[in-house]
């Protein structure tokens, strides 16, 4: 990896997939910066206030990097999805999406690549159709959300920047996000299947998803949407057997749709029970090889590691 002493800009650095970017780039060489919304407390971090359409003071940490990775936005899963934090979830991505585009296109020395979140939620309940970058949108608040949050990035072409929009399937860790919070079920032999099971879940582990971002940088004929999941995509109940089995714990304990509804409201339909079979056409194309292809060697992996 030809990254030592490159400058990385990096927004949404404090996150899971933020923590564990700086951790493999710094340990690649490269010289992180974080643009950060509280004080700069450090050499590697930039006050940076999204909201402000005021230019920042000082654009000499930012100037010659190498790539920008734009990870900022609201937690889907923080709250229950009422009107106003639907609105925080969407403006949270885009206007702070449209605000990364501004300052990158201030520079002087903007970055080669610009790689910014997206979610594969952009192709909504899609039941058993196999979804490739190619594949059309679908429908609802995550699709239309994901595709403004694109929208928003695409202006930072004028500038000369290659834009990647990675569309992130559910990022596997023992030590956060969706894997972490049913661990605990799982390990008492509560856990099972959402709903029916029948769905499809897009899936990635996190040291995989972090090579190819930093694969995604390396690789100028690169540009546009990529499915950021694993080349084997399950359906919730195998998914949920395989857990169980990577913990020596039965998992027949479901938890039914109508109890999902009840509880998470929108978010349930949307987040857990809706079936999205994406393939990551284009990066394997582009020669990326998959640590964890298969979901029972990641799941005893991952385990193994925590």
């Amino acid at each position: 990896m030809a990254l030592m002493e490159e400058r990385i800009i990096l927004s949404g650095g404090s996150g899971m997939i933020g923590v564990a970017l700086t951790h493999t780039l710094s340990g690649e060489g490269a010289r992180v910066v974080k643009l950060v919304r509280g004080k700069a407390e450090s050499a590697g971090s930039v006050h940076w206030d999204p909201s402000s359409t005021q230019p920042l003071a000082d654009l000499s940490p930012l100037e010659g990097a190498r790539a920008a990775i734009h990870l900022s936005g609201a937690n889907l899963a923080a709250h229950r999805w009422t009107p106003a934090y639907k609105k925080e979830i969407f403006a949270s991505r885009v206007e702070s999406t449209h605000a990364i585009v501004r300052l990158l296109q201030s520079l002087r020395r903007p970055p080669a690549v610009l790689v910014t979140a997206s979610a594969v939620g952009i192709y909504g309940d899609r039941g058993e159709e196999k979804l490739t970058e190619q594949s059309a949108p679908g429908v609802g608040f995550l699709a239309e959300t994901c595709r403004a949050w694109e929208a928003a990035a695409d202006p930072a072409t004028a500038a000369g920047i290659r834009v990647v929009h990675t569309r992130f399937g559910v990022v596997l860790d023992p030590h956060g996000g969706a894997l972490a919070k049913v661990l605990p079920l799982f390990k008492a032999g509560l856990g099972g299947k959402l709903g029916d099971g029948a769905q499809w879940m897009s899936w990635i582990t996190l040291g995989d998803l972090v090579r190819m971002v930093l694969h995604l940088i390396e690789n100028p004929e690169i540009s546009g949407p990529v499915n950021v999941v694993a080349p084997h995509p399950i359906r919730n109940s195998d998914y949920t057997r395989a857990l169980g089995h990577a913990l020596h714990r039965p998992a027949i304990m479901p938890a039914p749709a109508f109890a999902l509804r009840l509880a998470l409201g929108e978010m349930a339909d949307a987040a857990l029970l809706s079936s999205t079979r994406a393939l990551p056409q284009k990066i394997e194309s582009a020669g990326f090889r998959f640590e964890h292809p298969e979901i029972g060697p990641a799941l005893a992996d991952l385990l193994l590691r925590s």
